[in-house]
């Protein structure tokens, strides 16, 4: 039988679609196995967002090869569409495939035969494409499922090579995006996330909006839960905040990503919100839920963003009452007009600020842990650590621990929080009975 490996770089919608890719292959009849192991065809979902990822994008590629020089090696993704010449220059790639082209493989790949020189599809992407569907597992308990519903993006972020990679913003319909929920809730599936580039832009080109598709989601039985990945902070309107506070299957966590807490580095980057703007809806929040998830990303080392700029942002942050941070240090990339600015940040001092903010971050998440003992919170248990710590999420997405608990995986149970570390809060079910059965 034949063998496919699989790697993914970048964002939870990329591997939601290097999942669906596999399913292609199983259920073409063959065995999907870990990258570590021999195979014949391996397939790397790249990512372009940072350096990093291209550099790590060439490193596997190498691994795989000196593993096994006769694996046949696709590449796609964001990387592969913006430099496909890089791509197909690396030693041993047989197949580079673009976006538009990523889920028709077989069709490209043929029989899998090594060639000596690689084969290249990659073409502009059509700003009426369709909206390719897809969905992937998060966990091995079949406990969450990330769910795509939408796909590229309008904006033009001076640092963000997205809509080049990607193409113009577009959804996927409304009644498919219900029906496949109802599915994967039938299947089992506890949480469904709803993904994409620009999910708060989901449905405007198809004369809808996404408060229209949550609204229908709702009614779905099958599913416990929902939650929403990200929302753009000019596209959290108030009747958004209030259906999902207000919601009993839309948990109460909201990621709005910031990047900066100066006006006008976010000027810079062409951003379409102010900080008053960002701080009226976390406030919002807040008022009605004081208890509720929310996370921001922040880039660190923008062109142009001085030190006061920076100590603006910190002193911004600290006011918020967030509960987590995701921080990005600001890296050039090809084909924007930030990467081409005369007022660079040193990278030395990039990297500084980085960790300054990822310090916050941390005592940010403490304090929010800390406000935790004492509640009873509704886990979505997904799996049992060596030390028989059996542990999942919050409706606000704080980790919470069940000693000898390892029955509760793949439900959602009551849990009285007892105490709260760092990174995990630990407590026990609310009902006795729970933890018996």
């Amino acid at each position: 039988m034949k063998r496919a490996s699989f790697h993914t770089l970048g964002c939870k919608l990329n591997y939601t679609e290097t999942v669906t890719l596999g399913r292609q292959f199983r259920d073409r009849g063959w065995t999907l196995v870990d990258r570590a192991e021999p195979a014949d065809v391996f397939v790397l979902n790249t990512c372009t967002v940072t350096e990093r990822a291209d550099r790590e994008c060439r490193q596997i590629i190498r691994r795989v090869l000196r593993n096994s020089p006769e694996t046949y090696v696709v590449v796609t993704g964001c990387y592969a569409q913006l430099n496909p010449d890089e791509i197909a220059a690396i030693g041993g790639v047989d197949l580079v495939l673009g976006t538009a082209e990523k889920f028709s493989l077989f069709e490209r790949a043929g029989s899998f035969e090594k060639l000596p020189v690689p084969q290249v599809y990659v073409s502009c992407i059509d700003p009426g494409a369709e909206c390719e569907g897809a969905w992937s597992d998060d966990t091995a308990g079949r406990t969450r499922a990330y769910l795509k519903i939408q796909d590229g993006c309008d904006y033009s972020c001076t640092f963000c090579t997205i809509p080049l990679a990607r193409g113009a913003s577009r959804s996927l319909p409304a009644a498919g995006i219900v029906e496949t929920a109802r599915r994967l809730g039938e299947e089992g599936y506890r949480e469904i996330v709803l993904t994409g580039v620009n999910v708060g832009d989901y449905g405007r080109k198809e004369g809808s909006d996404l408060l229209t598709l949550l609204r229908r989601l709702d009614g779905v039985s099958a599913v416990e839960r929902f939650r929403v990945s990200s929302i753009e902070p000019n596209l959290l309107s108030p009747a958004l905040v209030e259906f999902i506070l207000g919601s009993k299957k839309f948990v109460n966590h909201f990621h709005v990503p910031l990047q900066s807490g100066s006006d006008e580095v976010l000027g810079l980057m062409k951003r379409r919100y102010t900080r008053a703007r960002y701080a009226e809806a976390v406030a919002a929040i807040r008022a009605a839920d004081p208890f509720a998830g929310i996370g921001a990303d922040v880039i660190t080392g923008f062109p142009g963003e001085t030190e006061d700029h920076f100590a603006g942002t910190v002193a911004f942050i600290e006011d918020l009452r967030l509960s987590y941070l995701h921080v990005f240090t600001y890296s050039e990339r090809e084909n924007t007009p930030a990467a081409g600015s005369r007022n660079r940040v040193e990278p030395r001092t990039r990297y500084h600020r980085s960790d300054r903010l990822r310090a916050l971050g941390r005592r940010i998440r403490e304090d929010f842990y800390r406000t935790m003992p004492g509640r009873t919170e509704d886990v979505l248990f997904e799996s049992t650590a060596p030390d028989g710590i059996t542990s999942g999420w919050t409706p606000g997405y704080v980790r919470v621990g069940v000693s000898d608990a390892g029955h509760l995986v793949g439900r959602v149970v009551p849990v009285t929080i007892t105490s709260a570390a760092p990174d995990l809060c630990m407590g026990a079910p609310a009902v006795e009975s729970v933890a018996l059965t």
